[in-house]
């Protein structure tokens, strides 16, 4: 299988690269090459149009053939959707539809509700698998905290959880945390709180069975991301593992996804995290006010 990219303007293009072109990787991924690339880049975020020059050398030196236009991506066996501005995806992942392959999201899948909605529907009536996922899904010491045999009753992720100038409040950093919670209570959230005071920043989330979610984030440091879940026999705690490779790691899941076009992320729970982070944005806009996700459909 070959693959393209589109959007050279995250780190993550570095990692991806490695774990499908670089043999000595711990995580090399055999038979499923990096092949070209699309630079792309948003005028809309200093994060994309500051970085994506640098990222576009590094990508090239590596030995992957940099094209000009999506068009060019045409007649490979899959698709990598880096491009860190959000408002993006919904755009470009319609145009790489026609191409009939599965697609990979980079976070967050969008930056609004309606927009992973519409994703969702080009997905349904193209036939197109995307998958979509925080690093944090995958990643040691935050994604293997529940022992066979116990069920969570609440779920926290915390860590770093800044705002950008040009990018939409929690879907910057906010989905890391999200991300984390919903992969141990699933789809089913009702409605969500949002505080913040002073550099910390609270969502709570609570599911329809009465569980809670809860994301605490750090506006100005904290930068190692962790998990606290309650389970029926105990409480379980602990931070990220920084030996390991997180992205290594979600690149097995990704490539497992490439081969068989089935994503280990349900697509509608994938949507209910944006919709998370659009009701968490509402009410941090409106001081704090519940925001029930039902009411995002109306």
């Amino acid at each position: 299988m070959k693959l393209g990219m589109i959007g050279l303007d995250t780190s993550h293009v570095r990692e991806f690269v490695k774990v499908f072109n670089d043999p000595k990787h711990p995580n090399f991924v055999a038979d499923m090459p990096l092949v070209k690339a699309f630079p792309g880049g948003s005028q809309n975020t200093s994060v994309s149009y500051s970085r994506v020059d640098n990222f576009t050398k590094e990508v090239a030196a590596a030995g992957v053939e940099i094209v000009d236009s999506m068009q060019a991506l045409e007649g490979l066996d899959g698709y990598l959707l880096e491009s860190v501005d959000g408002l993006q995806h919904l755009e470009q992942f319609s145009q790489l539809a026609q191409f009939g392959k599965p697609v990979f999201i980079d976070k967050p899948l969008t930056c609004s509700y309606a927009a992973a909605k519409a994703i969702l529907d080009v997905s349904r009536k193209t036939g197109v698998p995307f998958m979509t996922a925080s690093s944090m899904r995958y990643a040691v010491g935050v994604a293997d905290l529940c022992p066979e045999g116990e069920t969570v009753s609440s779920a926290e992720g915390f860590g770093p959880l800044s705002f950008l100038p040009d990018y939409r409040d929690y879907f910057w950093y906010g989905i890391h945390t999200v991300e984390t919670i919903y992969h141990y209570l699933g789809a089913g959230c009702e409605a969500v709180e949002a505080l913040s005071r002073g550099d910390t920043e609270l969502l709570v989330g609570t599911w329809k069975d009465g569980r809670l979610g809860l994301c605490v984030g750090n506006r100005t440091g904290a930068y190692r991301f962790g998990a606290r879940i309650l389970t029926n026999k105990t409480q379980h705690t602990s931070v990220i593992d920084n030996s390991v490779s997180y992205m290594g790691s979600m690149s097995t899941a990704i490539a497992a996804f490439m081969r068989t076009g089935v994503s280990p992320i349900a697509p509608q729970e994938s949507v209910e995290v944006i919709a998370f982070l659009e009701a968490a944005s509402r009410s941090h806009a409106a001081g704090g006010r519940r925001v029930t996700l039902a009411e995002l459909d109306k």
